[in-house]
């Protein structure tokens, strides 16, 4: 389990992040939703240290602040809104996902990994490519991808679905809830698609203004929430099993 307790974060004299307190458990997928500027990377980026709040962070009731940082690099997968395009081929920068684990050399086995991660996202034509000569969608797979082939204990993706087509969405979330069940591990999401969010959430998290509105289950998700977070007013309707959110227009 990944607890938070009372995580507070600054950028000079902007709170951003206030006593921010959830849990995640094992083979759940935790959606964060809320309005641009709500706090949602900087949260992500705090959970994994690349930020330093107030507050913490445990790992299996581990303190975040005092696991050694290549023991914190195998617990997390992160995935990034945006990639740097470099000349590193796409082979090459999924293999970056294997480093907390490379000593001397790349073994069989980081290699077998990389192989088996490329033919499960379906880019066995961008092997090769470098990340310079790829189109945005094409980026957030390879870097969904890195992140897979890492093996984490816990999936933090910042805005996943960022420049795919609808069809790479899906199948995208599909792939990482198959991982979470499967394997055991936890995905803490941000996401601006609502409906998306809904459609593989197990709980969902809902920032305003760097504090929680709301946590628990997607039914925490309704009509009076959405006009006090977003400002809009939405219908909540089931569809096939499936809750949806439809804006008035």
């Amino acid at each position: 389990m990944l607890e938070v307790e009372n995580l507070s974060f600054t950028y000079g004299k902007r709170e951003v992040l206030h006593e921010i307190a959830f849990s995640v458990k094992e083979g759940e997928m935790l959606f964060i939703l809320g309005p641009n500027g709500s706090g949602k990377t900087t949260l992500l980026k705090c959970i994994n240290g690349i930020l330093k709040p107030r507050g913490a962070v445990y790992l299996e009731k581990f303190d975040l602040k005092k696991l050694p940082p290549i023991e914190i690099a195998r617990k997390f997968g992160y995935v990034p809104q945006r990639g740097e395009a470099s000349f590193l081929t796409v082979f090459d920068a999924i293999l970056l996902g294997r480093r907390p684990y490379i000593k001397w050399s790349v073994s069989e086995e980081d290699l077998r990994i990389v192989e088996e991660t490329i033919r499960m996202f379906g880019i066995e034509h961008l092997a090769l490519r470098k990340l310079k000569e790829l189109s945005g969608g094409e980026m957030q797979l390879v870097l969904i991808a890195r992140a897979f082939a890492q093996q984490p204990k816990y999936l933090l993706l910042d805005e996943p679905t960022n420049n795919l087509d609808i069809k790479n969405q899906v199948e995208v979330m599909r792939m990482v809830k198959k991982a979470v069940r499967e394997k055991g591990i936890s995905a803490i999401v941000t996401m601006h698609d609502i409906n998306l969010a809904l459609s593989y959430a197990d709980r969902v998290l809902l920032l305003k203004n760097g504090r929680i509105f709301a946590f628990g289950g997607i039914e925490v998700i309704d009509s009076e929430t959405l006009r006090e977070v977003y400002g809009i007013r939405a219908e909540i309707v089931k569809h096939n099993g499936r809750i949806l959110v439809v804006p008035e227009i």
